[in-house]
């Protein structure tokens, strides 16, 4: 075995020493030849001379396909892989240290790019989270800005009464000053409980617990409390029910907290003397729901912000806690329903759509 390998070309050195020496056997012998021919010394001369260059251009030839254009397919490749560009494997496949060469540049050049792949996409998930970190604080930083802003003018308004009930010697005034007092109270606390909740949503800390029930009752039943059993009511109310019992599957109290806040959203932003119309429709196993109240219109690049806290259209016409379609948005996503909010030709609309489930459902 290594008596035959001996004799293979396996190495570039073996193929070098097998060129040279077969370039001077043949140099030797046609020397010997051509001073046995029978002719002039001169064409002799000539003809060995000829067959030296054709000997040389030979071993040229033999020299360049051994080591010239494998030692420059291996530069240009090395040259791509030193500015990244690992698109083209190297293509010397001799068996000889250069195709061994070759070989091992292929595979670093796979690995180098595997590599720098897993370090675009860490980088990449990297970007993300320091991005996702920049909107946390952000919002945090906003949040606490807002709540700030949003606390001052309760607390403000508290301050200012309760100094006034040292100096106010009249009983009726002081009776006023007490209600201001305690409608900013609740005012506090309905903004503080509303944060919380989100709070609790936003963080997974409230789940939800889903049931099976009537959703047109409950339409009802939260109509008739926020629009119909009120004082002085200054609209125009109008809906269109289902006609029969229609059940949904959902979380049944955070789906009257849905429609608490849409309600009082319309009649809040609903002008004096306007429509506020409920809707209740059933299509294609779906209940769609919508509340419309006459109004101004939201300005288009508003109509996304307004399912964020504390955000307020400057055309409204009340002072809320901001909170409320932030809390609708986040009970609708938990449930994965569809939802929205979009202008009609002379007010505002928003919407949302349940499965209905069969009345065998458990």
């Amino acid at each position: 075995m290594k008596i035959r390998d001996s004799f293979t070309l396996r190495t570039v050195r073996k193929k070098i020493i097998m060129v040279s020496k077969l370039a001077g056997a043949l140099l030797i012998l046609s020397y010997i030849i051509s001073t046995k021919l029978e002719i002039s010394p001169d064409i002799a001369f000539a003809l060995w001379f000829v067959f030296v260059i054709c000997i040389v251009l030979a071993v040229d030839f033999l020299m360049g396909h051994f080591i010239s254009k494998p030692v420059i397919k291996l530069s240009q490749t090395a040259r791509k892989m030193a500015g990244l560009d690992f698109s083209s494997a190297c293509s010397v496949t001799s068996a000889d240290e250069f195709g061994e060469l070759s070989a091992n540049l292929n595979v670093m050049a796979e690995k180098l790019q595997q590599t720098l792949a897993n370090l675009e996409a860490a980088n990449t998930q990297l970007e993300k989270e320091v991005e996702k970190e920049r909107r946390l604080l952000e919002e945090r930083r906003e949040l606490a800005d807002s709540l700030s802003h949003e606390m001052k003018t309760p607390i403000g308004v508290i301050r200012a009464f309760a100094e006034g009930l040292q100096d106010e010697a009249d009983e009726e005034e002081r009776q006023k000053y007490y209600k201001i007092i305690i409608s900013e109270t609740e005012r506090m606390n309905g903004l503080i409980t509303a944060l919380l909740d989100l709070s609790a949503l936003e963080s997974g800390a409230s789940e939800l617990t889903p049931e099976r029930f009537d959703l047109v009752e409950l339409v009802e039943i939260v109509a008739g409390r926020l629009l119909i059993d009120i004082p002085d009511i200054d609209f125009e109310l109008q809906y269109e029910l289902p006609e029969h019992r229609s059940f949904v599957s959902a979380d049944k109290k955070r789906m009257e907290q849905v429609l608490d806040n849409l309600i009082v959203n319309a009649r809040k932003n609903v002008r004096p003397g306007g429509i506020v119309k409920l809707s209740l429709t059933k299509e294609n196993g779906l209940l769609h729901f919508s509340v419309y109240n006459q109004g101004p219109a939201i300005p288009q690049e508003n109509l996304q912000k307004i399912w964020t806290k504390f955000y307020r259209e400057r055309n409204s016409t009340y002072s809320g806690s901001g909170l409320g379609l932030a809390i609708v948005s986040q009970i609708l996503n938990m449930h994965g329903l569809p939802y929205g909010v979009e202008n009609l030709s002379d007010g505002v609309q928003f919407y949302f759509s349940i499965p209905v489930v069969s009345s065998a459902t458990a």
